[in-house]
């Protein structure tokens, strides 16, 4: 089994939400002084369920990253956990796309690979919660795609999913090759081993620039986006607290409904 795993680099979902700024001339987020990139933690189940299938079926792991500014120590971590390959679509180019361009990147990346049975990514990323990329990358190649994924088992050249669903879960058979993205009920990814770490540091990346899997700059990134940002803002969150008293527990019940029917809750 060859199976490719897209992760993201992202700030750090458990930093405090107070350190988090937006720069609204320039509708960004600003990052955090102090706060390290991580692999996203969705990316980090997809790549525990390509470790799971490796443990069984044996065959190759090759993780994919698109980005700007990559920090090469972090996103190591797929190799630190396990994984046989790591290719980073390094370049200013990919930087601040939407699901459409990163999708298209990740799909081309993927076609010049080629050698592939199954293309696993997480069910979204922990920074924008968009969850359209797996099914871009499926639609880009003409692949089934299965989503929300909490088991994956491999038999005579299908992939049997349980689904994640409102009320439980169903169970999909698809053909391979296929895009699946895994849900965080897959359970924890595995800890890094020491031997791990330390083979993921000795191991360099490949490195593909925009020429390198076929694609323009304006196809790509910013310049390639579909979709357009027009605001982005931290809600601001206010509320009121008001006290119906009353002499006894009952005339306060009576007049908490009353206000509760005049801010018509009731």
């Amino acid at each position: 089994m060859n199976v490719i795993v897209c992760v993201k680099q992202v700030i750090d979902p458990e930093a405090p939400p107070a350190s988090f700024k937006i720069d609204p001339t320039g509708n960004k987020m600003v990052t955090p002084p102090g706060v390290s990139p991580v692999v996203d933690p969705y990316a980090e189940y997809a790549v525990e369920a390509a470790l799971r299938i490796k443990d069984v079926q044996g065959g190759k792991i090759t993780a994919i990253s698109l980005g700007a500014n990559l920090v090469p120590e972090m996103v190591k971590k797929p190799l630190a956990m396990g994984a046989d390959e790591l290719i980073l679509l390094a370049d200013e180019a990919f930087a601040e796309g939407d699901s459409w361009s990163t999708a298209y990147a990740l799909g081309m990346a993927i076609k010049k690979l080629g050698d592939y049975d199954l293309i696993l990514c997480g069910r979204e990323a922990s920074d924008w919660d968009a969850g359209q990329v797996g099914s871009g990358i499926a639609e880009f190649l003409g692949l089934p795609s299965v989503s929300l994924a909490r088991k994956i088992d491999i038999t005579e050249g299908k992939a049997r999913v349980e689904r994640v669903t409102d009320d439980g879960y169903e169970v999909v058979e698809v053909s391979l090759p296929a895009v699946i993205t895994v849900s965080n009920e897959l359970g924890e990814p595995r800890y890094a081993t020491i031997k791990g770490i330390m083979i993921a540091r000795r191991k360099e990346p490949v490195v593909w620039k925009p020429a390198d899997i076929g694609v323009e700059s304006s196809q790509i990134g910013a310049a390639g986006r579909r979709s357009q940002l027009l605001k982005l803002f931290q809600p601001v969150r206010e509320g009121k607290c008001e006290v119906a008293e009353g002499d006894s527990p009952e005339e306060a019940a009576v007049n908490l409904a009353l206000k509760l029917r005049e801010a018509k809750a009731l």
